[in-house]
């Protein structure tokens, strides 16, 4: 028959790595998950139900799954609420700052109209666009990722621009 520390100590030594796998499941780190199960066997040895358990490695195990997700669940929970959290009223502030839905949707109509100028373009122009305008590139890197001279790229650019202009307004 086991005493029950030895049995604890047993317990523990088999299943530590099972029970911090669970915890990570949980989204904690190796050290935290760690710690998990070890707030897991210190609330364990305190149950009564634990004394009854000597010699039930399932049951036990079962146990300790459970204590093991809800110590990790706490954790992250009391990290969480370390974080810095934004003050409502800043909060309130910060909805206003968000642009309107019509606003959104001219927007997005812009730049379908923007974009399908663009793809109207030749190849060399679009590139030289997309890497200018859009990844803004600066001319020299642009005409090294094209191989192009960069002269070549600005007179490109500009005569992209005045296309692109052309075809806006045609729209």
């Amino acid at each position: 028959m086991h005493t029950f520390i030895g049995w604890v100590s047993d317990l523990a030594r088999a299943h530590t790595k099972p029970l911090a796998a669970v915890a990570r499941t949980e989204g904690l780190t190796g050290d935290d998950a760690v710690d998990a199960v070890q707030s897991a066997f210190e609330t364990f040895l305190g149950l009564p139900v634990a004394r009854e358990l000597v010699g039930n490695p399932d049951d036990s195990r079962a146990l300790m799954s459970v204590l093991v997700r809800n110590s990790a669940r706490n954790m992250r929970r009391r990290a969480h609420s370390k974080q810095p959290h934004v003050d409502i009223a800043q909060e309130a502030q910060l909805a206003d700052e968000l642009p309107r839905a019509d606003d959104l949707l001219t927007e997005a109509e812009q730049h379908i109209l923007v974009m399908g100028c663009v793809n109207r373009l030749g190849k060399v122009q679009q590139h030289v666009v997309r890497l200018r305008m859009f990844e803004e590139l600066s001319s020299a890197e642009t005409a090294a990722t094209l191989e192009l001279k960069p002269n070549h790229v600005n007179v490109l650019l500009h005569r992209s621009k005045q296309d692109l202009v052309r075809c806006i307004r045609a729209q």
